[in-house]
């Protein structure tokens, strides 16, 4: 049954030093307020994981947090390179970062394998690529019907996965709607998960192409509302899309990604509440 709790002592309880934690949610519910929480608790050692790694990793990157990353695209949507990513790869600040690199079908392919409980998944996509010769997570399989050789790729196995989602009830139910990528499958894969919402209702109505998941399958549930920004939460927040712009200069020089830590994680102006 999940837990309401505050997002300090939530972000305690699900992320620890060493995890292998997944903050999911593709263009739109990315898990911002609860990243930068894990940021202002000094995690470290973290093995990120996500599809498509962008801001939020970068500032986890570039503040020490992580020590390996496991994806499929990483980048500034819409703008360009994320540049701590890219100082921790070339030059081993602040911390050296090792990669594993999927294609996004093989992400997609690990989680769904993960969450259904399965040891791997296995697909076509990888076979004429060079990926299997960098990545050691992808071996070839021979199908036991046909004879085709195919790839297979392990499931993925999580300590921790961080999702934002619109609301949830009072029971921890969790609905979210929009665009949604493998936030189901993280939290299903994963040993300790953590919902944030824009806001707990009494009840959860109907909603087109929503997702509901059940409380037995979230551990904690945390009200933070706005915790998607600068992404969106839909029906409830727009894109900020001058914020993307503007962390390709912040992220760029290692002092004032210096001073934004400072400024907007450690010591936020009072009232302050989307860093």
């Amino acid at each position: 049954m999940a837990r309401i709790a505050s997002l300090a002592q939530a972000v305690s309880e699900v992320v620890h030093d060493g995890d292998t934690v997944a903050f999911e949610g593709f263009t739109h519910l990315i898990p911002f307020a609860a990243g930068h929480e894990v940021i202002r608790q000094r995690r470290r050692g973290l093995t990120l994981v996500r599809m498509t790694p962008d801001l939020i990793y970068d500032q986890l990157i570039g503040a020490g947090c992580a020590t390996r990353l496991v994806f499929s695209w990483g980048g500034n949507p819409g703008v360009g390179s994320l540049h701590r990513f890219r100082d921790a790869v070339s030059n081993d600040w602040p911390v050296h970062l090792e990669l594993e690199e999927h294609s996004h079908a093989g992400m997609a392919n690990r989680y769904v394998a993960g969450a259904s409980g399965l040891p791997f998944a296995v697909m076509r996509g990888y076979v004429g690529t060079d990926l299997p010769g960098q990545t050691s997570n992808i071996a070839p399989i021979t199908c036991p019907f046909t004879g085709e050789v195919l790839t297979a790729v392990p499931a993925l196995k999580l300590d921790a996965a961080v999702i934002h989602a619109q609301r949830a009830d009072r029971q921890g139910n969790v609905q979210l709607w929009g665009i949604t990528g493998v936030q189901k499958e993280a939290v299903l894969c994963a040993s300790r998960s953590l919902v944030t919402v824009e806001e707990i209702v009494d009840e959860l109505d109907p909603r087109p192409g929503a997702i509901v998941l059940p409380t037995w399958a979230v551990d904690y549930v945390a009200v933070a509302p706005g915790g998607a920004h600068p992404s969106y939460a839909q029906g409830y927040s727009v894109r900020d899309n001058d914020y993307y712009r503007a962390w390709d200069e912040i992220g760029r020089d290692r002092e004032e990604f210096n001073r934004w830590l400072d400024n907007h994680i450690f010591n936020p102006a009072p009232g302050e509440v989307r860093a």
